[in-house]
């Protein structure tokens, strides 16, 4: 187990993202900004390549082409599951800066039987910070 949006988690997250399939053309740099927590916001990025994560790691991308802002109690939630992406979106929970297009060639994947999987094992490896 690794605490959320540590160095250790965001680590544990690269080694379970090896198992994600290769989809050519699926290429994005995204940026997650959490706020709300303990008056200061926590950003860490995602460097998707082919549809592989190729980079994570703490703190800004250079060039993010988009941003998901969320509150960090939603955020938690979206990341354990328990609360759809789309639909926190949906419901003003999380803000899209950028190119919307861009993260909606993420939903094929998003969607698939082997994401889900993944974001089950993240979830199950994650302890909250707070």
């Amino acid at each position: 187990m690794a605490k959320w949006l540590t160095k250790e988690w965001i680590d544990q997250v690269m080694i379970l993202a090896q198992s994600q399939p290769k989809r050519e053309g699926v290429n994005l740099r995204l940026q997650f900004r959490i706020t709300g927590e303990h008056d200061k916001d926590a950003t860490y990025f995602w460097q998707i390549a082919d549809g592989q994560l190729v980079n994570c790691d703490l703190g800004e991308i250079d060039n993010a082409e988009v941003t998901l802002v969320e509150h960090y109690t939603d955020a938690y939630e979206i990341q354990m599951g328990n609360l759809d992406m789309a639909d926190a979106f949906m419901q003003g929970k999380v803000a899209v800066e950028g190119d919307i297009a861009k993260l909606l060639l993420l939903l094929p994947i998003t969607n698939s039987e082997e994401f889900q999987l993944f974001q089950r094992e993240v979830a199950s490896i994650t302890e909250p910070s707070f």
